[in-house]
């Protein structure tokens, strides 16, 4: 038997591939959306994809099990619970699939999802009683659960969640054997909890010692611990957890759409037309010269993540990029659950070559040129952009903050009569920030660079922790 992990860095999401070297029949679980990896893995040691788990309806990212089903007739497993518009075959507790040396037995494990399962995994040619791993999907992370809050938006509360899941840690996986390997969906990154570690495997021994969640207490003290201090999810997770449920398009066949060259004037038409530019350019060279009215989201960040944050799936996209990285961009939208791009610029910004009419740049300002702003009668208004964790550890003096999440929503609260400058932990959302308000009509912002971390290792004021 052979457990293959993947692990998506920009999404923190880990999916599985359970291979039976023996008759060559593999199970691909929780897989993301762009499959290739996982085909091409099989195709090269010669084994045949049969079926394909998920552990419940991801709301953070759109899982391939419809690509998979397509590409190599793999059938999808699911939940009892679950309620989807495709063929699928319902699971319950000891439901049992076999193939070669390979067990895989259900566990029902509600809580962060109504329709979650976990999924144990027997090497029958070690034991048939004892399970080897257990696949935990988002119930069970290294250093944390799953969050009981996502679903409460479409008719289930966040209290009947975690009831779910206390049942589940407490009367099933922490009942397993202590040197069971734990492989969770999601690690360190993801909004799918608070305090996931950066670990990739852990066992339930390692887990009952350390991780908070799973030391002994009551129901009523597990529902408040989990339940608070959980970070902001964006509007996108419940058009992907919706999504996961349908019929749908394969990501292939979206590509194929979406990968179109635009020239400039058709690039405006679609722009004044209401159609969202982003533009993937790292920050600088975004803040250097863009075309007006562009979002800046970096590829070399979180950038599926804060795309869905900032972006609207119903209403197209139009991409910006270096030449070569447009396919990169529109297929990590498309991992989201974002479809809606029309295409990309083509020439990139050398299609703006001699129309300085249509170009804007953002300017920058060191930590040092701001202290120093900061003393001045007219001082700007300084605008933190980072999670309200993150300012607790430290801030800018008399700072103002909105989370980059809000910032859309709060805009009217930025004055457009004063000079603004906007700053996170290191830069990359900054960028975003400094882009949605020029967008927004705010043309006096100024983007911090390196954020608070150049600030505090300037040696610059700052308030005191809880100040």
């Amino acid at each position: 038997m052979k457990i293959e992990q993947y692990y998506l860095g920009c999404l923190a999401h880990a999916s599985y591939m359970i291979v039976d070297e023996r008759t060559g029949i593999a199970a691909v679980v929780d897989p993301q959306r762009d499959i290739d990896q996982y085909v091409r893995d099989a195709e090269t040691n010669g084994w045949t994809i049969r079926y394909v788990f998920l552990t419940h309806f991801h709301a953070d990212f759109l899982a391939g099990h419809i690509e998979l089903r397509n590409r190599t007739g793999a059938h999808i497993y699911l939940g009892a619970r679950a309620e989807a518009e495709y063929e699928f075959t319902p699971v319950k507790n000891g439901d049992v699939v076999e193939f070669g040396d390979v067990r895989l037995e259900i566990l029902e494990t509600p809580g962060h999802t109504p329709e979650g399962i976990s999924i144990l995994v027997y090497d029958l040619s070690t034991s048939d009683t004892q399970p080897h791993a257990v696949l935990t999907g988002d119930t069970l992370f290294i250093g944390d659960v799953g969050r009981p809050d996502l679903l409460a938006s479409i008719g289930v509360t966040a209290d009947e969640l975690a009831e779910m899941l206390y049942d589940s840690i407490t009367n099933k996986l922490v009942k397993l054997p202590n040197e069971t390997l734990i492989y969770p969906a999601h690690g360190a990154g993801s909004l799918c909890g608070k305090q996931l570690s950066t670990e990739r495997v852990s066992t339930i021994g390692e887990q009952k010692k350390y991780n908070y969640a799973l030391q002994p207490m009551s129901k009523e003290q597990f529902i408040k611990l989990v339940e608070v201090d959980q970070p902001d999810a964006p509007d996108y997770f419940v058009h992907d957890a919706i999504l996961n449920r349908k019929e749908r398009s394969s990501l292939e066949d979206t590509m194929k759409q979406a990968l179109q060259p635009l020239d400039l004037d058709a690039v405006l038409r679609l722009r004044d037309e209401g159609a969202q530019v982003l533009d993937v350019r790292d920050a600088a060279d975004f803040e250097g010269a863009h075309l007006a009215g562009a979002i800046n989201v970096g590829l070399k960040g979180q950038y599926a993540t804060w795309s869905g944050t900032v972006l609207s799936h119903d209403r197209p996209i139009v991409v910006i990029a270096e030449t070569g990285d447009e396919e990169e961009a529109i297929m990590r939208l498309g991992r989201i659950g974002f479809d809606n791009a029309a295409g990309y610029l083509k020439g990139g910004m050398g299609a703006l070559d001699g129309r300085d009419d249509l170009i804007r740049s953002t300017p920058r300002i060191t930590a040092p040129a701001l202290a120093e702003r900061l003393a001045d009668p007219a001082a700007p208004i300084v605008l933190d952009v980072r999670a309200e964790k993150e300012r607790d550890a430290g801030r800018i003096e008399r700072s103002m903050h909105i989370p980059l999440g809000h910032l859309v929503d709060r805009i009217d609260e930025v004055p457009d009569d004063r000079d603004v400058v906007v700053h996170c932990q290191g830069g990359y959302r900054s960028s975003i920030a400094a882009s949605l308000l020029r967008k927004h009509g705010r043309d006096r912002v100024t983007d911090l660079v390196g954020g608070y971390k150049a600030w505090a290792a300037s040696n610059a004021p700052t308030e005191p922790v809880g100040g």
